[in-house]
């Protein structure tokens, strides 16, 4: 009886064939351990968590997040003529439109001047950027109950007391509406340094030979600024402008935190976004349908003009 042995060469293919799926094995198994968890928790609390919303905006959910009694559309159709839903759209709008292109200039300008600098330049940067790791919630509470807390000893009637003007009840006051300068003034502290560091990267990407170029042409000042800073930061200044829309229209904690201090208070708030409004009637009235609905019709606003500013200013679009 003979037996047949293999070549030395076979075996050691072989056997790095077996090594080799072993360790793919091992590798895969550690894959699965490692990102499982998070899969798990993003499926259930975020994919799970807004199929079921949708369910839920569907149905006549007073007091309970139970599906099933079926209303189809009602909701929507309700909340389109809520006065109170329209009134916050009006609101998020006006807001708007004034936020954005104020924080895109104040960031625009920070960032110019910062990159002017010679020495500095990273402590400037660090400083303005540092309001961005402030919570919106923290900063809130400290525009309401310190700088314009509507005392006398408040830091912006302070400053008022110096030149010789009355206290004033910033947050209160509807005649004129001076709360806004409350809103506007905190949403700025917190935005404005994170978009003049991107308008920063943007900067230092342009080639400085394009600024000699045209020196030596003549040009100076705003005319290079006109011709070479902005049209070179188009790309910057496309996602910025989007990021401000999106993040405006999603405004929350500013206008919860500055009017209210619960859940029912909210409700009497001079000025309330379609966020404070649908989180008084989801938490405070208990119908999780309306609230479903709202929060649906809000995303699909956000999406559509998104997509309307994408394909105004061009966004993607080829240089």
């Amino acid at each position: 009886m003979t037996t047949t042995t293999r070549p030395p060469q076979v075996r050691t293919v072989a056997t790095a064939t077996r090594t080799r799926r072993r360790t793919d094995r091992s590798a895969i198994l550690a894959f699965v351990v490692l990102t499982a968890p998070m899969v798990l928790g993003l499926g259930l609390f975020k994919y799970v968590a807004i199929g079921w919303s949708f369910l839920l905006s569907l149905s006549e959910a007073r007091g309970t997040i139970d599906v099933g009694s079926w209303v189809g559309l009602d909701n929507y159709e309700f909340l389109l003529r809520d006065p109170g839903f329209r009134s916050s759209l009006v609101t998020i709008l006006l807001f708007t439109v004034f936020i954005v292109p104020v924080t895109f200039a104040g960031a625009l300008g920070l960032a110019v001047l910062v990159h002017r600098v010679r020495r500095g330049r990273a402590f400037f940067r660090t400083t303005f950027l540092i309001p961005a790791a402030v919570s919106y919630v923290a900063a809130a509470l400290v525009w309401k109950m310190a700088l314009f807390n509507g005392l006398p000893a408040g830091i912006a009637n302070t400053v008022l007391g110096l030149f010789g003007l009355d206290t004033v009840a910033w947050v209160s006051t509807q005649d004129p509406p001076l709360y806004w300068v409350v809103l506007v003034t905190l949403r700025l502290w917190l935005q404005v340094g994170f978009y003049m560091v991107l308008f920063l990267a943007g900067l230092q990407s342009i080639p400085p030979h394009l600024y000699e170029a045209a020196a030596l042409d003549g040009a100076a000042g705003w005319s290079m600024f006109r011709h070479i800073t902005l049209p070179m930061l188009r790309n910057t200044s496309v996602a910025v402008l989007m990021l401000l829309l999106i993040n405006a229209l999603q405004a929350f904690d500013e206008f919860y935190n500055i009017f209210s201090s619960g859940l029912g208070a909210s409700a009497t708030a001079p000025v309330r976004p379609p966020l404070v409004y649908l989180y008084g009637v989801a938490l405070g009235d208990q119908n999780y349908g309306v609230g479903s609905a709202g929060a649906f019709l809000l995303t699909l606003i956000i999406v559509v003009v998104t997509l309307v500013q994408g394909r105004v200013v061009g966004f993607g679009r080829k240089d």
